[in-house]
């Protein structure tokens, strides 16, 4: 017998006491309106690094723009990424375009309603899996993500570090032992729900609140914010770099980065590693095509944190009479900016110096 069932309500009982919560409390979203299998797993991928205020827009113009599967396995790559510019990882995008047509190609156009295959999709990992398969269709098994784990490691007083592989299963087959027969997929969205609005991270947990409050060890301990442990995380790495904003005739520069690696095969600001001065910075863009006799103008720095490793940036915005753009390179101007290329939300300490930057709204 878990501690979870020898609390002194049953497991059946508290999660009837949270579903009965989320009936009164839940939110209304348009993949909770609508969850078709499509629509639940693009805004789990969205919203895996995004505010759900955040990818509110974002899954409206997404889902717009490429409805079904077919459409997302069809789509061009450039478009995709457009349509992915703000949420950032774009790596996730691509990831959809690949299981999409895993799934035009094995499953006949539709999500396979069954939790390994779910799993065995690009881009998909076993929270997501888990979502899909419980509020998509109905199957019994848990969706564990960053705030189920703070709840339930708060609700058995949990104090192990929920970084480590040990901890996250033990507290999943708490979870797993709690999901009712018949509506897993609200149980899930439940607990999420409780995390995202009630059981609070990094503050004191708005316990008065909690339908769960009475059979949650780690309130009744009193002091339910120290948990849950996390290993500290290593520092970031910082990197010098040095961007370049190149005009000519109302276009930017722009460049494909290399297809591995940190902003893999997207299109950037051209840049280089550390801070270059502007004499240095007019003989870099000399490289490529510009004439030496252009003056560098600097701009204000910028900064960028990634997951790893944060950009610190030197800018300069050169003028320049039209070249033949290198290889890896094109020339793109405010429409192409707005509707076809994405730029990564690094670059936006420089948005302001872009072709009609005022009217493409995306930086």
């Amino acid at each position: 017998m878990s501690r979870l069932q020898s609390q002194s309500r049953t497991s059946e009982a508290m999660s009837s006491l949270l579903l009965a919560w989320f009936v009164d409390n839940r939110r209304a979203f348009p993949w909770r309106e609508d969850a078709s299998p499509y629509r639940v797993w693009v805004s789990e991928i969205m919203l895996q690094q995004t505010r759900i205020e955040a990818a509110l827009p974002y899954f409206e113009r997404f889902l717009s723009a490429l409805p079904d599967i077919r459409t997302l396995a069809e789509a061009d790559e450039d478009r995709l990424l457009k349509l992915w510019e703000g949420l950032g990882y774009y790596s996730r995008a691509r990831n959809l375009q690949k299981a999409a047509r895993v799934v035009m190609e094995h499953f006949n156009g539709s999500l396979p309603a069954d939790y390994e295959q779910l799993l065995a999709l690009p881009g998909i990992g076993e929270y997501t899996a888990g979502a899909i398969a419980s509020i998509a269709f109905g199957l019994r098994v848990p969706a564990v993500d960053g705030n189920v784990l703070r709840v339930v490691a708060r609700l058995m007083n949990d104090g192990g570090d929920i970084t480590t592989s040990p901890v996250k299963k033990r507290l999943k087959e708490t979870v797993a032992a709690m999901i009712p027969d018949d509506k897993p997929g609200d149980f899930n969205q439940a607990l999420m729900e409780l995390g995202e609005t009630v059981c609070l991270p990094n503050t004191v947990p708005l316990c008065g609140h909690c339908p769960l409050a009475n059979d949650c060890m780690g309130h009744l301990a009193g002091n339910p914010e120290r948990l849950p442990v996390r290993a500290v995380k290593k520092e970031r790495r910082t990197e010098r770099r040095t961007v370049f904003v190149i005009l000519s005739d109302e276009r930017v520069l722009l460049h494909r980065r290399d297809s591995r690696g940190l902003l893999a095969g997207l299109w950037e600001l051209p840049g280089v590693d550390g801070w270059l001065s502007s004499e240095e910075a007019v003989a870099a863009a000399a490289r490529w095509g510009m004439t030496q006799e252009t003056e560098a103008e600097e701009l204000k720095p910028g900064r960028h944190i990634f997951s790893h490793v944060e950009w610190h940036m030197r800018g300069y915005r050169l003028e320049s009479v039209s070249f033949e753009a290198p290889p890896g390179f094109l020339w793109a101007d405010a429409r192409q900016l707005r509707e076809d290329f994405a730029l990564p939300s690094a670059f936006r300490p420089f948005a302001d110096y872009l072709p009609e930057q005022k009217q493409t709204g995306d930086l």
